[in-house]
């Protein structure tokens, strides 16, 4: 995620408060030295760093925390707190019209930001809400630009609207909202044209779109790549045509995103979804605590559980076969492999680990010495799994205990491994499975237990 390295800084300035019993005021000024310069290292804005530096020292010099319990974890706390002030607080939704009027949104920002792609995203996220949304391809200089959102369009289950590249902008929105009124769709959004730096003919044609449809909603999309510059064309873009809301993208890439906390602070403009990845479904509701979490090292299991319910087709009745097999040590090679189907489907083993308490930034892969390097190997590791159950028989993935020695040499040259990492993964499976009979072992009240 693009927070490792300030989450990474931040923990190691966390473990050394939580190692003094005691605070004196020389401990707290040494840790927010250092948690300054985490942030400024993460391109947040300088301004952004120094008043969110002065909020935290003057709480956390206070009489209570110095002389408190736990003084250690009040600072973390208040620095916690601050961070998710600092990000916007609460959750904003984008303001839709109220019953079946027509809401019509429009999307601006530079070239390269994911304009297109996030428009396509953000369709499928309110049709699985029950809106019919109506995609309008307003940008006519971009090559390609209007085919990229047919086929995302198509991809979403989403209608798009276009007139070509050989009408004005304002004109192919006005004829789009009279579509949408005749066909029934209640939330229209126009992908407008976004260029490689703002300038006037830009700003003039986005007003002009404004000035011939009533545009209820106006969302800037930002790359989180561009870091400090992201937030300065966020400031622009709100003066010269209003914004009421900022989507950012390329969280999970490898950025020091510094742009999602400063934006708000900046430009006093909420962030409403975060691109997480390049699949259409990778858009996520911006929630400033769970952020404030992840970064923190605290882990977002929520958005876990929500993306879970959206990826996973879990059938209900395999659910409950599952809990039995894990109650009865029965887990076989082939429910493995759909463990780590399941797990492919919400990003893969880092991006589990980042959502969870402890196990992101300095969590489980940096305290067993797995760097970035090595967690890929894990990744590949499990890849060469999936092709070492695939080149077992079906009896075999049904019966581990038929796998002698000569079955494992015939599946190690069908997966293209050593005879070793057959071993191993069988080992690791036999593990497993123990720890899942451990997990499903019943407490107080017949409830099932957490192995740890």
């Amino acid at each position: 995620m693009a927070f490792d390295s300030l989450t990474e800084k931040l923990q190691n300035v966390f473990k050394n408060l939580r190692s003094k019993g005691r605070l004196t005021e020389a401990d707290v000024q040494e840790a927010l030295k250092e948690i300054k310069r985490a942030l400024l290292a993460a391109d947040v804005n300088f301004k952004v760093v120094k008043d969110f530096i002065k909020t935290v020292q003057e709480r956390a010099v206070g009489q209570d925390v110095m002389n408190g319990l736990n003084p250690g974890q009040m600072v973390i706390k208040i620095v916690n707190e601050e961070l998710c002030n600092l990000m916007g607080s609460e959750t904003t939704e984008i303001k839709l019209q109220p019953g079946s009027a027509i809401t019509v949104i429009m999307m601006a920002g530079l070239q390269g930001a994911g304009k297109t792609t996030t428009t396509a995203k953000l369709a499928g996220k309110f049709k699985l809400k029950g809106k019919k949304p109506l995609l309008v391809a307003c940008d006519v200089y971009r090559p390609a630009a209007i085919k990229q959102l047919q086929i995302n369009g198509e991809k979403q289950g989403v209608e798009v609207f276009t007139m070509g590249d050989n009408h004005k902008p304002a004109n192919i929105a006005k004829a789009a909202i009279e579509h949408a009124q005749k066909n029934g769709n209640n939330l229209v959004i126009l992908d407008t044209a976004g260029r490689l730096h703002i300038d006037e003919d830009m700003m003039a044609e986005l007003e002009e779109i404004k000035n011939t449809v009533t545009v209820h909603q106006t969302i800037l999309v930002i790359d989180a790549m561009t870091g400090q510059d992201a937030v300065n064309v966020a400031k622009e873009f709100d003066e010269k045509i209003g914004v009421d809301g900022v989507i950012v993208t390329k969280l999970d890439g490898d950025t020091r995103g510094g742009a999602a906390l400063s934006v708000k602070a900046v430009t006093g403009k909420p962030i409403l979804y975060v691109g997480m990845g390049e699949k259409l479904s990778d858009l996520e509701q911006f929630y400033p605590d769970r952020m404030a979490n992840r970064i923190l090292g605290m882990g977002d299991v929520l958005s876990l559980i929500e993306k879970a319910e959206a990826e996973l087709d879990i059938d209900e009745d395999k659910a409950k076969e599952m809990s039995k097999k894990m109650k009865k040590a029965q887990f076989d090679f082939d429910d493995y492999l759909e463990s780590i189907k399941q797990m492919k489907k919400l990003g893969g083993l880092g991006n589990i680990m980042n959502m969870l308490p402890g196990l992101g930034g300095m969590g489980m892969g940096k305290m067993k010495g797995l760097g970035d390097e090595q967690m890929d190997e894990a990744e590949k590791g499990m890849a060469r799994m999936e092709a070492m159950i695939h080149s077992m028989t079906p009896a075999e993935r049904r019966d581990p205990d038929l796998l002698n020695p000569s079955r494992k040499h015939r599946i190690a040259k069908g997966a293209g491994v050593d005879i070793s990492e057959v071993n191993r993964m069988i080992k690791q499976f036999n593990e497993a499975k123990k720890m899942m009979k451990t997990f499903a072992k019943p407490g107080k009240k017949g409830k099932f237990k957490l192995p740890f």
